[in-house]
């Protein structure tokens, strides 16, 4: 069991590591100061995406569909194992997925307001 949860959390937790803080763009003519600032506003249009309620939706469908395999395959013991793994597993793709959203939102936003966003 240990040994699984571990397996599921780790990868994810390395792709949940992109942050909008790692966003590269070309600095060529632009002036940094009115950059931070622009960041810094697209950085809180970003956070109007619900990165919380998508871990918590995906925590439990994990739940449910973990509890579901580990019934069929060993019973009641294998149905919480099971529920415990996927809650864990789906949670942390949820909120892999806001994080990726977020970061999508801010490179958007940035493009938007003119800078040419390398990554």
């Amino acid at each position: 069991m240990k040994n699984i949860v571990v397996a599921i959390i780790v990868p994810l937790v390395i792709i949940a590591c992109t942050t909008t803080d790692e966003i590269i763009i070309d600095q060529k003519g632009v002036n940094m100061s009115a950059y931070q600032q622009d960041l810094a506003e697209c950085q809180t249009y970003a956070k109007q995406v619900k990165t919380g309620e998508k871990a918590t939706k995906g925590a439990a469908s994990g739940a449910l569909v973990g509890g579901l395999i580990g019934a069929i395959t060993g019973g009641s013991s294998g149905a919480v194992t099971g529920a415990g793994v996927g809650a864990v597993g789906g949670g942390a793709k949820g909120a892999n997925q806001g994080q990726q959203s977020e970061v999508q939102v801010v490179k958007r936003c940035l493009s938007g307001r003119g800078y040419r966003v390398l990554n």
